[in-house]
C-alpha cells in the first residue's frame, strides 16, 4: 500500500493510511493501538509485519502500566527506545516479554481526544537515535491517522476490541502466496535456498534437499507450521527462535536433531516477506554472513534457561507460606541461581522500610539500614519504589554517582534494587548485591524484575497470612487455659500441640473445673477447622460447657446445654466433646461423649483399655439430641487419658487400631510423672512430627482421697 486508495473511507481509510506510515518510516513492524470505551486498556486494532499469533501477548495493554506504548498516551510524547539495553533499564518489564534486538517509537494518536497509540519497530541494525526529521514525520502521521479516526467515530464505523487485530500485508509480499513466486523470493535472498516460511511461520516453499533432509515430501509440509508437521521440531525452544528473527529481522541458528541421530543446523534469514532457512547437516558450511555471526550470540538460547528457571521459582514461590518461608525461599534459591552473595528484603511498614529479612551482611549494617523512611536518599530503596523502576549497579563508582553514601554501607561491589509492588502498592524492596563487580545483561535485568513481581506478591500473601496467623494463635492461646486449678485427690497434665502445616491454629482444647470440695469436672473437644472461626466457637464452647458444670447437672446435660447453644447460634461448625464428672464422696466417674474418641482407662493394676462411652451425635446437629452416660468406679491409682484424633489419625491406618495402640502406650509408660508420660504417648504415637491436625491431651490420675497433693502443668 502507497496510500489511501481514492473514496476509500472508515476503516480502510485508516489501514491505507497506517500501512503508508510504516512503509514511509522503514519500521519493520507496526502497530496501532486504540483506548478501549473504559478509557483503562488500549487495544491492538491493527498490525503489520507480524503474525497476530506473535503480537498476542500484548493485546491489551492497561493505560497505566509501566510500557512504551502506554507512557506514549499518558504522556502525550514519543517514546524512543534505542536499544534492547535501553528498553531493559526504562522498560524491564516490556523487556520480559521482548528480549530481542529491536528500536522502537511509541507516538499519541491524539485528536479532539486521546485516541490511541502508533508503535513502529526497526531491527537493532539502526542508528540508536531519532531525528527530528522523523519525529516531525511520525507526528504528522498520528495526526493524520488521529483525523481518520474521528471519520470513523462519526459515521459509526469506530473499530471495537476483537479477539485478534487486523493484520496487513506488507507490500513486498503481495506476490508471495504462489509457491513459484515464495521460492523465487528465497533465491534472491540466500543462494542454494532449502525452504521458506511466511510471517506466520508456515512452509511456502520447499526444495528437494530440504524434503530429503526433513524426511517429509513438500505436499505434507507446505502451509503447516515445522514445529506441528515434523513431531522432533515441537519444542518451545525452537518456535522461540522463529519469533526471535521474526521481531528482531535479524539472522538467527539452531540447531535440532532428526531422529535417531541427524543433526541439522537451521540458518534462519528474515525480511518483511517471510523468512529463508536453509538447513545444513550439523558443522557443515554455510554462506559467510557477518550480521548472522552477531545474531548466533543473542540471548535465545540462555533465555529457555532463565525461562526453566524463573518458572522453577515461580513454582517454589506458590508453596511458601509466611514471610519467614519467602525471606528462605529467596535466599536460598534466589541468590545462588544469580550469582549473587548478599541479600536484604525489607517491607514496608508505617512509612519506613523494615528489614525482615538478611544474608551476607554484618548486623552492625543491618541496624543502620533498618527503619530508612521511603524517601529515603541514602540508598536507592526510596526511588525505585517511588518510581517501580529497578535499579543496576555494575560496581561502586557507578553507585557513588548518584548515591555518594551507599558505597561505604556494606563494602559491596554490585547492586540490583528490585522493587516489590502490587497492584500499585509498594509491599517492600528485594536488594541483591555482590562481593565484586557484576554486569547486569539486558536478559538478567528482565528476568530479575519479573521474579521481583513474584516475589512481591508472594510476600504480600505471607505477610497476609502472618498477621491472621498472629491473631488466631493469639485467640486461641487466650481461650486456653493458662494452667490448671489444683484439685485435691488428682495429679493432671495436659498439653497442645498445634499442627505443623497450615495456620498452626485450630478448635482442640481442654480444661478442668472443680466442683466443689468434692468433685471436678474434665472436658476435651475439637471444633471442626483450622482457623479463627474454629478458635473463636471453641472458646464459646468451653465457656457454655464451663456454665453448665457450674450449675452441678449431670455430663449428658452439660452436653444438651451446649448443644442448644450451639443450634441456636447457627455454627456453621461442628464440635465433638467428652465430659467427665468426677464425685470423690460417691468415688464414681460419669462420662457422656459427643461423638468424640473413647478416653483411655488404666486401672491400678495395670490393665489398661478404651474406655466403651457410647457416643452421641457432634454438637451443633441436632437440637434435641441426647447423650447417654457412662459410670465406672473411682478407684485410687487409676489414670483416664482424654485426646483428640490429631493423636490418633493417620493416612490409611485403622481408627480402633490406632486407639488400641495408644492404650498399649499408656499401659507401658511410667506414671511417675505425668508430664513425661504425655511426651512418651505424643513419641509413641508420631504426633511430635509432622502433624496435619492439633493434638489436644488431658491425663488424669487418681491418687486417693489420703494424698492431698495435687499437680498440674500444661
Amino acid at each position: 500500500m502507497t496510500g489511501v486508495r481514492d473514496g476509500a473511507t472508515g476503516v480502510d481509510a485508516l489501514d491505507a493510511a497506517f500501512a503508508e506510515t510504516v512503509r514511509r518510516t522503514g519500521a519493520s513492524i507496526g502497530a496501532l493501538y486504540l483506548l478501549a470505551p473504559d478509557q483503562r486498556q488500549l487495544f491492538l486494532d491493527v498490525l503489520c509485519g507480524a503474525p497476530a499469533e506473535v503480537a498476542a501477548p500484548w493485546a491489551r495493554i492497561p493505560v497505566n502500566a509501566p510500557a512504551p506504548v502506554a507512557e506514549a498516551l499518558r504522556e502525550e510524547r514519543i517514546v524512543w527506545v534505542g536499544s534492547q539495553e535501553e528498553m531493559a533499564r526504562t522498560y524491564p518489564r516490556t523487556a520480559a516479554a521482548l528480549p530481542y534486538p529491536l528500536a522502537l517509537a511509541a507516538a499519541p494518536v491524539t485528536g479532539v481526544r486521546r485516541w490511541g497509540t502508533l508503535l513502529l519497530m526497526w531491527p537493532a541494525g539502526r542508528p540508536p537515535y531519532m531525528t527530528q526529521r522523523e519525529r516531525g514525520h511520525i507526528t504528522a502521521s498520528c495526526g493524520r491517522l488521529a483525523r481518520l479516526l474521528e471519520d470513523t467515530a462519526d459515521d459509526g464505523t469506530f473499530p471495537a476490541p476483537g479477539e485478534l487485530p487486523r493484520v496487513l500485508a506488507a507490500e513486498t509480499a503481495a506476490g508471495a502466496a504462489g509457491p513459484a513466486l515464495a521460492a523465487a523470493d528465497f533465491i534472491e535472498r540466500l543462494p542454494g535456498g532449502s525452504c521458506a516460511l511466511d510471517l506466520e511461520g508456515r512452509f511456502t516453499y520447499l526444495s528437494s534437499g530440504a524434503c530429503e533432509l526433513l524426511g517429509r515430501e513438500a505436499g505434507q509440509l507446505l502451509g503447516t507450521w515445522p514445529w506441528q508437521s515434523l513431531r522432533w521440531l515441537d519444542e518451545p525452544t525452537f518456535e522461540d527462535r522463529y519469533r526471535a528473527a521474526v521481531i528482531s529481522r535479524e539472522p538467527i541458528v539452531f540447531t535440532a536433531c532428526r531422529p535417531p541421530d541427524n543433526w541439522l543446523d537451521f540458518h534462519l534469514y528474515p525480511d518483511a516477506s517471510g523468512i529463508s532457512v536453509r538447513i545444513v547437516p550439523s558443522g557443515a558450511p554455510y554462506p559467510p554472513a557477518p550480521a548472522f555471526r552477531r545474531s548466533s550470540r543473542t540471548a535465545v538460547p540462555a533465555r529457555a534457561g532463565r525461562l526453566y528457571q524463573l518458572t522453577h521459582l515461580a513454582a517454589a514461590l506458590t508453596e511458601v507460606v509466611g514471610v519467614r518461608d519467602v525471606i528462605d525461599l529467596v535466599a536460598d534459591q534466589v541468590v545462588p541461581a544469580f550469582d549473587a552473595q548478599g541479600l536484604v528484603l525489607s517491607t514496608v511498614d508505617a512509612g519506613r522500610l523494615r528489614i525482615t529479612g538478611h544474608r551476607g551482611y554484618a548486623p552492625e549494617t543491618i541496624e543502620r539500614l533498618d527503619g530508612l523512611a521511603l524517601d529515603t536518599r541514602y540508598t536507592p530503596a526510596g526511588q525505585v519504589l517511588a518510581t517501580g523502576v529497578p535499579a543496576f549497579f555494575a560496581d561502586p563508582e557507578e553507585m557513588r554517582q548518584t548515591y555518594p553514601e551507599a558505597t561505604d554501607i556494606s563494602g559491596k561491589q554490585a547492586w540490583a534494587f528490585l522493587p516489590l509492588i502490587v497492584s500499585g502498592r509498594p509491599v517492600g524492596c528485594c536488594i541483591l548485591s555482590y562481593d565484586r563487580p557484576h554486569t547486569f545483561p539486558a536478559e538478567e535485568r528482565a528476568v530479575l524484575t519479573s521474579l521481583a513481581g513474584l516475589v512481591a506478591h508472594a510476600l504480600d500473601r505471607a505477610r497476609l497470612y502472618d498477621t491472621k496467623h498472629d491473631l488466631a494463635h493469639g485467640l486461641q492461646q487466650a481461650l486456653l487455659p493458662r494452667t490448671l486449678p489444683a484439685v485435691p485427690g488428682l495429679r493432671v497434665a495436659a498439653r497442645y500441640l498445634p499442627a505443623t502445616r497450615g495456620m498452626d491454629i485450630g478448635g482442640d482444647f481442654y480444661d478442668l473445673i472443680p466442683l466443689g470440695a468434692t468433685g471436678a469436672a474434665a472436658v476435651i473437644g475439637d471444633v471442626q477447622g483450622h482457623d479463627v472461626a474454629a478458635a473463636a466457637l471453641m472458646g464459646q464452647v468451653r465457656t457454655a460447657v464451663r456454665a453448665h458444670a457450674a450449675l452441678g447437672t449431670t455430663p449428658d446435660q452439660v452436653l444438651r446445654g451446649t448443644n442448644r447453644l450451639l443450634t441456636d447460634l447457627g455454627a456453621e461448625l461442628f464440635v465433638s466433646c467428652l465430659y467427665a464428672r468426677l464425685d470423690f464422696a460417691a468415688r464414681r466417674v460419669a462420662l457422656a461423649s459427643a461423638g468424640h474418641p473413647p478416653p483411655i482407662l488404666r486401672l491400678p493394676g495395670g490393665e489398661t483399655l478404651p474406655l466403651d462411652v457410647p457416643p452421641g451425635p457432634l454438637l451443633g446437629i441436632d437440637p434435641d439430641a441426647r447423650f447417654p452416660v457412662t459410670g465406672i468406679p473411682l478407684t485410687p491409682g487409676l489414670i483416664l487419658a482424654f485426646y483428640t484424633d490429631g493423636l490418633i489419625e493417620t493416612p490409611g491406618a485403622d481408627l480402633d487400631d490406632s486407639i488400641a495402640g495408644l492404650a498399649r502406650h499408656l499401659a507401658a509408660a511410667d506414671d511417675s510423672d505425668l508430664d513425661a508420660l504425655i511426651d512418651t504417648l505424643v513419641a509413641e504415637s508420631g504426633a511430635g512430627r509432622q502433624r496435619t491436625d492439633d493434638v489436644a491431651l488431658l491425663v488424669l490420675r487418681h491418687v486417693g482421697g489420703g494424698d492431698r497433693q495435687a499437680e498440674t502443668g500444661t
